[in-house]
């Protein structure tokens, strides 16, 4: 039987693994006997097709963070065999030690030579320690800049594959500059004069992934997601219980159909019917053609020109509306306030608040009532005018 058939499939997926596993069943079956069965397989592997369709054509966003972090998905290192030719790993940072869980090295996609730069989650237990799953610590983010200077020197274009849930957050990092060293990427990223494209290939969590995402085209693949903090961390702050990560993913606007439409990312990458993890080879094809065609895009720019390009395109990200403001002037209330009122209509699904985290008594009135109540006095503690 094959390995996807056989692995459990999350809760929406169950009725498609069924439905694989049955097949896989029939294949046995008729190789072990002179029984033929191929018309019945046939119209399986129709019903199986026709399944993943309407699946996957309604996925909530924290089912999409769910296939992001799938553990049959392919990783940095499934793309390097697949899609890179003539790879040439380089390690170390010169400051401390090499952090395994970046990967720098010269490859080939397609006939051109990139520098190739990307998170390492590792696919043994083992690997996956030593890679700290995939979260980097500043060594590595060091070692990642030091190496696309270095394509910057030879006038070699670079490609970022993006697949974290964050930094590494442990003592020792922060103690060794983890905020600093991933600030000091953004700048030399933003300043380097050769082609970046930048590809979030699974999770794009935080400053983490900002780390190697700073470029002149930014990719997701169809079943990625790219936020400023993972469900799980939002819904800890907001209702101080990470069950909530469901109703957090919706708020985030994480997906990659949600960022494109923000104008955050340039293009998203289809996926296999089915998703990424069904079809590897499909899926480096796709990545490899989106790569070098967005590589292309950029490849004749003038240094000068696509600096500029590249400062534009990430300054367009922040953005406000004056008439937002006006209007609310006018009305006698100041934007903070209007965040204080937007913050403390947040819900949780179970009627639970950012402001207590705890589920208000009664019916859905009653929580809209002290939600309401809670936002009001907020507004009027600010409207009281200092003493003295």
């Amino acid at each position: 039987m094959s390995e996807v058939a056989t692995t459990p499939g999350m809760e929406f997926e169950a009725p498609i693994v069924e439905l694989e596993n049955k097949i896989e069943e029939l294949l046995a079956f008729t190789q072990s006997t002179d029984v033929d069965l191929s018309g019945q397989i046939d119209e399986m592997r129709r019903k199986c097709d026709e399944k993943k369709r309407v699946i996957y054509a309604h996925l909530t966003p924290w089912q999409k963070v769910q296939i992001a972090r799938h553990a049959k998905r392919p990783m940095l290192t499934d793309y390097v065999k697949l899609m890179v030719t003539d790879f040439l790993e380089l390690h170390g940072d010169r400051a401390y030690r090499d952090d395994p869980a970046i990967l720098t090295g010269f490859g080939r996609i397609g006939s051109q030579r990139f520098m190739i730069v990307g998170h390492r989650k590792g696919k043994s237990t083992r690997e996956k320690v030593e890679c700290n799953f995939g979260c980097a610590n500043p060594e590595g983010y060091r070692k990642a800049i030091l190496k696309m200077k270095l394509a910057e020197k030879f006038g070699i274009p670079i490609v970022t594959f993006i697949n974290t849930p964050g930094a590494y957050p442990g003592i020792g990092a922060e103690e060794r500059g983890q905020a600093f060293v991933i600030a000091k990427n953004l700048q030399d990223m933003a300043a380097l004069r050769v082609p970046i494209v930048c590809v979030v290939i699974g999770e794009g969590g935080s400053g983490g992934a900002l780390g190697i995402g700073v470029g002149d085209r930014l990719l997701m693949m169809e079943n990625s997601y790219y936020s400023v903090i993972s469900p799980e961390g939002c819904a800890a702050i907001l209702w101080k219980d990470a069950a909530h990560a469901p109703r957090a993913a919706e708020i985030l606007k994480l997906t990659s159909d949600d960022l494109r439409g923000f104008g955050i990312i340039d293009e998203v990458i289809p996926e296999p019917l089915g998703a990424a993890h069904r079809d590897h080879g499909a899926t480096a094809r796709s990545l490899e053609e989106a790569v070098l065609r967005n590589y292309e895009l950029v490849r004749d720019l003038d240094p000068e020109t696509r600096l500029q390009q590249r400062f534009e395109k990430f300054k367009a990200m922040g953005f406000y509306r004056d008439g937002a403001i006006e209007v609310a002037d006018a009305a006698g209330v100041s934007s903070d306030e209007d965040a204080v009122a937007e913050t403390d209509s947040i819900a949780a699904p179970d009627g639970s608040t950012p402001e207590n985290g705890t589920k208000p008594a009664g019916d859905a009135t009653d929580g809209s009532t002290q939600e309401a109540t809670v936002g009001a006095k907020k507004r009027e503690s600010r409207k009281k005018p200092k003493k003295g």
